[in-house]
């Protein structure tokens, strides 16, 4: 099951990246879960400890020292 992309826009000034920008990460926290190894972004993306993370419209990206 895929989830719906946020639809509120950024509030940040400048905005953070969107989802499917090279620098996705430099979106700011909303959610943080160390324990887990996960945080939620602003710009909808899921992003885990070892770089690895879920696009908002579900796509899977594999930390970039697995994807090597």
């Amino acid at each position: 099951m895929m989830r719906e992309p946020l639809r509120t826009p950024c509030p940040h000034k400048p905005p953070c990246p969107p989802a499917q920008a090279p620098d996705r990460y430099r979106a700011h926290v909303l959610a943080a879960h160390p324990e887990q190894g996960w945080s939620l972004l602003c710009n909808g993306v899921i992003a885990f400890d070892d770089l690895g993370a879920l696009l908002p419209e579900g796509a899977a990206l594999v930390p970039a020292r697995l994807a090597a």
